[in-house]
């Protein structure tokens, strides 16, 4: 992976560690483009996109991966006559830690004071880029990939049970936590000052959800603006898009085209499976916008064909089986000559887009009824003998119970690892030595951190952090780069993001109907069929073709085989899971199959 590393404290070996730190991350180490030592740091940077540098300035270091646009005009104008590092060193020597806030776009960036016992890390506000960190023995070890810190001999890879139950919890391993014991991840609009031997971290940007409400027109108006100037800033010679034919992709490829004035090309991906292709939606909007449209239908010797590259390049275990597709579609751009993509993440996490913020109204409803009635009447009728077990009071009775669960636990109540006793999943020795209690921990603090009183907001807040810079900006970001493209997500904008929170509760979600706001906003641009269609996303028919095609199902079964003797999931349940996929449960517990196949690959892979 591409990206920045490196750490400051003594230490022999410059170019030997830079080495063996590049090489860890699987960085093309051989002809670094960037890179210092000196008694006191170390810093490098690689990137095949030409987005990552490093700058020494008046005793300094700093290293930059990203492409931020500064909004002060000095630094601006820096960026534009040096590089984006040095805007970063001539940032960090007249400002400071209120950098960053003079920062928009995606970066990651590190600044080493040796002489004055200082440094800096932070990274943008939704988590586009990452930064791993440790500090242990007089060192600040640094990189955007876990596996370049964990090559520091200060550091070292001991898997952190933890991470391994947060992993099955969430599929994958949500900051700050990582896959080693020792090394942290910055969350999303954080940053990290180490100063004199101690390390505290804090947030120089929170969402503010304040509503501000001109009235619908002007909103109108603001939105369209900042769309435009969004998509414009992303475009490149060399730029196509996904098209999945949901609402954020096709909004992105109907802007881009207003925006040219004239068709695109658009990458887009289908499954011969029940249930699972969408290419009917992405074909519509190809018809609006006028597209030159390519398509990709995958296959089951495709999946075979992604395990071995997602379990290498990312730098801890991942288990969003959307790897896949996403990995192919850019594959396929980049074979016709693309090297960069414009892709439609973030519209529902910001513009209230995903089911459960309507259906947690329904939840969040009945907390609003009397208590009288509540304990009184609704309640006793839930445990009434013989008849709360049928229809409709065996509904009534599940509401009612996950009424009870207040926000955000209440949203991982399907969780897998909720619907069988954990004694029955995880092994003794390793349930001992978790705490399954941190990962509602985890959950409740970014929900109560998150500057708002509405749960709609605060869901909203969660998923920025959870689904997008923990999970699908992992995803896209990962696989595009693995497959030689550059993504960018212009509904993810810093201005566009502003906007969004700003807007009121109920032009994100009004009664049962998602994205008011941004539909009505849409309406002229956006096919009516894809306005009106039901949220589906990017999946995977895993579980439905491993038992269809026999060197999957042979891949799965083998990697199962294998992880038994880690002693972490009871070999019995393992053997529960496998034959519930192969007989009438493929899809249901071919996601937890994935997950738990992706974490041995990976294991297999990154065992040193």
């Amino acid at each position: 992976m591409d990206g920045i590393f490196g750490w400051q404290g003594e230490h022999g070996n410059h170019e030997d560690l830079i080495r063996c730190m590049g090489d860890a991350a699987c960085l093309s180490t051989e002809a670094l483009p960037h890179q210092h030592s000196s008694q006191m740091l170390g810093v490098a940077a690689c990137s095949r996109f030409d987005k990552a540098g490093i700058r020494l300035e008046n005793g300094l270091a700093a290293a930059l991966h990203g492409r931020p646009r500064f909004l002060d005009d000095d630094l601006a104008f820096i960026a534009r006559d040096h590089n984006l590092a040095t805007a970063v060193a001539h940032g960090w020597l007249r400002h400071g830690e209120k950098l960053p806030t003079l920062m928009h776009g995606n970066f990651a960036f590190a600044v080493l004071e040796p002489l004055k016992k200082k440094a800096f890390l932070a990274i943008d506000r939704v988590g586009t880029e990452r930064l791993c960190y440790a500090h242990r023995s007089g060192q600040l070890v640094f990189g955007s990939s876990a596996q370049s810190v964990a090559a520091h001999p200060a550091i070292g890879r001991n898997i952190d049970p933890q991470a391994i139950y947060d992993y099955l919890y969430f599929h994958t391993i949500p900051s700050p936590r990582s896959i080693y014991q020792g090394i942290h991840k910055l969350l999303p609009g954080q940053y990290l000052t180490l100063q004199n031997g101690r390390i505290e971290t804090g947030f120089y940007w929170q969402a503010d959800y304040t509503p501000v409400d001109p009235g619908f027109e002007p909103q109108r108006e603001d939105f369209r603006k900042i769309l435009d100037l969004a998509v414009r800033d992303a475009d490149a010679p060399g730029t196509t898009a996904f098209l999945s034919g949901g609402t954020d992709s096709s909004t992105v490829v109907g802007a881009l085209t207003a925006a040219r004035g004239a068709p695109v090309d658009t990458f887009s991906i289908g499954f011969d499976a029940a249930g699972f292709d969408e290419m009917e939606y992405a074909r519509c909007a190809v018809e609006r916008y006028g597209s030159y449209s390519h398509e990709y239908y995958l296959k089951p010797a495709d999946i075979v064909t992604a395990i071995p590259i997602i379990a290498r390049e990312y730098d801890e275990p991942f288990g969003n089986s959307s790897a896949v597709p996403t990995y192919f579609c850019a594959r396929t751009a980049r074979e016709a000559g693309f090297t960069q993509m414009l892709a439609g993440d973030g519209g529902d996490e910001i513009f209230g887009g995903n089911a459960r913020y309507a259906k947690q109204g329904l939840f969040e409803a009945y907390a609003q009824l009397p208590a009288v009635l509540r304990r009184g009447l609704i309640e006793p009728l839930t445990h009434l003998p013989v008849l709360s077990n049928r229809f409709p009071l065996a509904k009534l009775r599940s509401y009612v119970a996950q009424a009870k669960i207040g926000l955000p636990l209440r949203l991982e109540s399907y969780n897998f690892l909720h619907r069988t006793p954990l004694e029955q999943i995880l092994a003794p020795d390793f349930l001992n030595a978790i705490d399954p209690s941190t990962t509602d921990a985890e959950l409740t603090q970014v929900y109560e951190r998150t500057s708002s009183e509405h749960y709609i907001n605060r869901m909203m807040g969660l998923d920025l952090k959870f689904t997008l810079a923990d999970n699908d900006l992992r995803k896209v970001g990962t696989m595009t780069e693995a497959a030689g493209i550059e993504v960018h997500y212009p509904l993810l904008d810093d201005r566009m993001v502003a906007f969004a929170n700003h807007l009121p509760v109920d032009y994100k979600v009004r009664g049962q109907k998602l994205r008011w706001f941004f539909k009505e906003a849409l309406d002229d641009l956006l096919p009516q069929k894809i306005i009106n269609k039901s949220k589906h996303g990017f999946g995977l028919p895993f579980g439905v073709w491993s038992n269809q095609y026999a060197p999957l199902g042979e891949l799965v079964g083998d990697s199962l085989s294998d992880f038994k003797r880690r002693g972490w999931i009871q070999p019995a349940y393992l053997d529960h899971m496998l034959a519930m996929q192969r007989g009438q449960h493929a899809s249901y517990y071919g996601v937890m199959i994935w997950v738990v196949m992706m974490l041995e690959q990976w294991l297999i892979t990154n065992e040193h």
